[in-house]
């Protein structure tokens, strides 16, 4: 049976472990990954060949924090320049809250139907199925959204929403869903979503889009992409929606060259998208074409609490290239859905903690080996292995305690273990006497100690601890010298 006809699986954060073996036991997705995985890697290295890689990125660095570091009077700034050019603005606290005005502006123009681009932000707020409750059809345009939302998945990757599709299951969720011939010609499949999406660009009612970097020094909203889509959606229909994160701000103009080359080289591998739209305001008097009128609402969702902390600000530095994940050893070998969550990947284990709580997503901030990959290839130096380790703390009640389920994974059990540790470590005499007793009983230690030696060999106990053999080998050395 192919995977678009198989039923549709709920995967959340809270079943990571069982999701992960699940597809680790599924060579299918294995081996789409791996090929995606090997492609994008060699992309990005050679494109980068050429240039100054720790320059920029350092330049990069500096820019996202010094934006951050003004981020409220940034937003300020931006929401003054967008409403002087006539872009109406929005505030929203969470995802509800941007459904709802997102709904009004649509219901007060008698939407029937929404054409939307990519963005992650309206994923993470469950766009689609509010509008659709509301009776307000929505239609991804982006070639690989469609193809996922055709298949009623959600995005496994935040750059290629599809990348866990291999042609001939593509070719079958056409056929199935739209009913164009079945084929493995990449042109002809691709040729007939277009021609597909191109009438609904026409009869659609309002256009909804992400926003890559808003400028506050101009009021001016930047989309990267390379179909076309997200042109055709920002100003096709008569009324255009921006919806984005509050940290996408940046300070200057100047400020967005330098990002969009690390965008690019970083997620695809290429030197510049096919088309990078700017936008400044609605149709203004005696222009032919855009939009009547456009609206950009900036969602919170927990970013001002990550906003708060000093370390986990960092956070907020992303600027959804995707690399992180494209180098993970863990998110190449089990894919984006098995995290459960928009985000996936090493960035999603960092980010969705606080915008879901650690209650939901206790597993993400483990579901690392921690080797630095993702820190090494960020292009804004993101330290990701140093935030997933202050979650692991924060998880278990060691860290500052703001965030989201704090301590959700301390026990009872785990903390009187570890204070019975305490204790033994700080009376040598108990010390020495336990592990002295620990070493005679060896052969009684059991073979598995939980499920960390369900694939490991449990360790056995010295039969004579180290101190022991040290004291004894000095014993040896005073007997010989007064011997000789």
């Amino acid at each position: 049976m192919s995977a678009a006809h198989e039923p549709v699986q709920t995967f959340t954060p809270r079943d990571f472990h069982r999701q992960a073996h699940d597809a680790l036991g599924n060579p299918q997705i294995r081996a789409n990954f791996r090929r995606a995985m090997d492609g994008l890697m060699a992309k990005r290295r050679d494109v980068f060949s050429d240039w100054d890689l720790e320059t920029l990125r350092e330049l990069g660095a500096n820019i996202r924090l010094r934006a951050l570091a003004r981020l409220p009077d940034l937003l300020e700034r931006l929401e003054a320049n967008c409403q002087a050019n006539g872009i109406q603005v929005h505030w929203a606290e969470n995802g509800d809250e941007a459904c709802r005005i997102i709904r009004e502006i649509c219901q007060r123009h008698e939407a029937k139907a929404v054409i939307k681009g990519k963005s992650m932000v309206s994923e993470e707020m469950h766009l689609n199925a509010h509008l659709e409750a509301a009776g307000i059809e929505a239609l991804e345009s982006d070639l690989g959204e469609y193809l996922v939302q055709l298949n009623e998945q959600t995005p496994s990757h935040i750059i290629m929403p599809a990348i866990h599709l291999n042609t001939d299951e593509i070719s079958e969720i056409m056929h199935d869903k739209t009913g164009i011939e079945r084929t493995r010609d990449v042109d002809t499949m691709t040729a007939a979503a277009r021609a597909q999406l191109r009438e609904r660009f026409m009869g659609a009612d309002v256009g909804i889009s992400g926003v890559n970097f808003a400028v506050a020094e101009t009021g001016t909203l930047c989309l990267v992409e390379n179909e076309g889509n997200g042109r055709m959606t920002t100003a096709v229909p008569p009324v255009h929606i921006a919806v984005t994160g509050i940290e996408k701000v940046v300070e200057h103009l100047r400020d967005v060259p330098p990002l969009y080359a690390l965008l690019t080289r970083s997620a695809t591998g290429q030197h510049v998208t096919t088309y990078f739209n700017m936008i400044s305001s609605p149709r203004k008097e005696g222009e032919h074409d855009g939009p009547k009128e456009v609206h950009l609402v900036l969602v919170d969702s927990g970013r001002s609490n990550i906003y708060q902390d000093d370390e986990l600000l960092d956070t907020l530095r992303c600027i959804r290239c995707g690399a992180c994940m494209n180098h993970c050893p863990v998110y190449t070998r089990v894919g984006g859905h098995t995290y459960g969550t928009t985000y996936p990947g090493p960035i999603g284990s960092i980010l969705m903690p606080h915008m879901m709580g650690l209650e939901q997503t206790k597993d993400l901030p483990t579901a690392s080996s921690l080797c630095g990959a993702c820190g090494e290839v960020c292009p804004v130096k993101i330290p990701i292995p140093d935030l997933l380790v202050r979650l692991r703390r924060e998880s278990v009640g060691e860290g500052r305690g703001n965030v989201p389920g704090a301590g959700v994974k301390r026990t009872k059990k785990e903390a009187s273990a570890w204070k019975g540790f305490q204790w033994l470590a700080t009376h040598p005499g108990v010390w020495r006497s336990g592990t002295a007793m620990v070493g005679k009983l060896q052969a009684l230690m059991p073979a598995k100690l939980g499920a960390w030696t369900e694939y490991r060999t449990a360790p056995k106990p010295a039969k004579t601890s180290l101190h022991a053999l040290v004291k004894r080998h000095q014993a040896e050395r005073a007997g010989g010298e007064e011997r000789s």
